[in-house]
């Protein structure tokens, strides 16, 4: 089969696309033909290796961990999944998207895909909504809650802001200006025009008492400790990245996806029936998968979910 491929830790400009062997479905896998799968930033540092103390790759290396296709094949033991079954799936680095064929656990990162949800929007959905559920988990908003989230309008951010607005809190939310309408359709209450002001500063203005959530998405490293300084006292700072044990007085939760508490079902089920919205910034052909690495890489799509088509 074919499938976009780096040969070595390096830059996202050595992707090609090549041959490489079929697989197939061992104990508890299913085989699926991809028919779009989608980019998320983590594919371009499993590329480069910025994480390879955490997550070290086998090369050669297929990227990319969402999908949705039809099920071509299953191994011994799977009894939820057949063979002609249209399925969304979430497959971990060590078995890559961005190729004809994925091999994929039948576990909770593998759902039927409802018929009513478009193939782009289902490809979008894994990584990007199970990261937001764990998010929001970790953060355990409550009615009336103040919260903020930086870097609302990337995949995740989207999600965690409707999710968000749904538990009835206060959102808050960092948008440019052609993105501003966008976000308060997805619930956002009040917006920062992060490309003009200094969000922290602003968002001290809008709530000098401190938020009781601020859900970074954006910072790591030192620059959590100023977005710390946000938090009301006894409130949380929630992050998907990376950073200190301790920020100004207050430990920041790091929050990793879990497929198992990520709860992609009703996510599905709750697109499919519209009352999810899922931004899909650029569509690309797999003959071009590569140049949308590279576009990913460069920052040039800041809105939605980059698709790769089949």
């Amino acid at each position: 089969m074919k499938a976009l491929v780096a040969s070595a830790y390096g830059p996202v400009q050595q992707l090609r696309i090549r041959d490489v062997p079929d697989p197939s479905p061992g104990p508890g896998q299913v085989l699926v033909r991809v028919e779009a799968a989608a980019l998320n930033p983590i594919d371009v540092k499993l590329v480069t290796g910025e994480l390879r103390t955490m997550y070290p790759v086998t090369h050669p290396f297929v990227p990319g961990v969402d999908a949705t296709g039809v099920v071509a094949a299953v191994g011994e033991g799977v009894t939820r999944f057949a063979a002609g079954d249209e399925v969304i799936a979430y497959a971990g680095a060590a078995s890559g998207t961005i190729a004809e064929y994925v091999l994929v656990g039948a576990g909770p990162g593998l759902v039927h895909r409802p018929r009513a949800l478009p193939t782009a929007q289902a490809a979008a959905l894994p990584m990007a909504a199970m990261t937001a559920h764990c998010v929001l988990a970790a953060a355990a908003l409550q009615p009336g809650d103040d919260v903020l989230v930086i870097g609302a309008t990337g995949g995740v951010g989207a999600f965690v802001v409707q999710q968000a607005a749904e538990l009835g809190v206060r959102v808050l939310a960092t948008a440019a200006p052609a993105d501003t309408a966008y976000i308060r359709a997805l619930g956002a209450h009040e917006t920062i025009d992060h490309t003009a002001v200094d969000t922290l500063a602003t968002a001290r203005r809008s709530q000098p008492g401190g938020l009781d959530v601020v859900i970074d998405l954006i910072n790591a490293g030192p620059a959590l400790v100023a977005t710390a300084g946000l938090v009301r006292p006894g409130g949380r700072l929630i992050s998907t990245l990376y950073g200190p044990e301790e920020a100004g007085g207050l430990v920041p939760v790091y929050v990793r996806m879990e497929a198992s508490i990520g709860d992609l079902p009703r996510q599905a089920e709750q697109a499919a029936a519209g009352r999810m919205s899922i931004e899909v910034a650029a569509t690309y052909p797999f003959d071009k998968s590569a140049q949308a690495m590279c576009d990913l890489a460069e920052s040039r799509h800041t809105r939605g979910k980059i698709i790769i088509t089949f």
